[in-house]
């Protein structure tokens, strides 16, 4: 009998919950991400702002140098350039961030990603399945969602190792802490629905 993803409503939304706070701590008061992004100079950032809003650039990431065809790679004005440097993306948005708009939709990730952590562990674990199997399976399913899907973004697009590594301690944090609620949490078999036995 496999465990119905509405009897896991409550790991879902405690998780959501519990990593959304982590999340928190580790962004806003542990020390590790601060040198994640830094600020140009004063005259540095005045200079490029004051460029952005005259060039009439619209929003999006750009990739510098540029190249939007291939074939334009082979172009010795292109490759000169590319080989000179410098190198680098540039993000530009459509509005100020909001800061409570980020966090909703963080938050809305966090949850998401506990339905198919429920998901993956309804369809594999029965009710009553032991604390440390249950932990197993869902914190590795956790850990995976958290802590690896941005490695490839982030290795195109530039960004450190260190960030990187940063990330993926956080990720797998995330995902422990998303395992010890679901396994905390897991329903005994009176409190799963289940189908109703046959010729009952």
């Amino acid at each position: 009998m496999e465990v119905h993803l509405v009897s896991l409503w409550l790991p879902i939304l405690v998780s959501a919950l519990v990593v959304f706070a982590a999340s928190f701590l580790a962004w806003s008061v542990l020390p590790h991400h601060k040198p994640d992004i830094t600020s140009l100079e004063h005259g540095q950032e005045q200079q490029l702002l004051e460029w952005a809003a005259s060039a009439g650039i619209k929003s999006g990431v750009y990739m510098f140098p540029g190249c939007a065809d291939a074939k334009r790679m082979r172009d010795p004005e292109f490759r000169k350039r590319w080989k000179a440097g410098p190198w680098g993306t540039l993000n530009l948005l459509k509005a100020p961030p909001s800061f409570a708009r980020n966090l909703i939709c963080v938050f809305l990730f966090f949850v998401v990603v506990g339905v198919f952590v429920a998901y993956v562990g309804g369809i594999g674990m029965r009710p009553r399945t032991p604390f440390l199997h249950v932990f197993r399976v869902t914190g590795a399913a956790a850990v995976m969602a958290h802590a690896l899907g941005f490695i490839p973004h982030g290795i195109f697009f530039g960004r450190s190792f260190r960030s990187m590594f940063c990330d993926v301690v956080d990720g797998v944090v995330y995902g422990l802490l998303t395992g010890l609620i679901f396994a905390w949490l897991w329903p005994a078999a009176e409190a799963v629905m289940s189908d109703p036995p046959v010729g009952g």
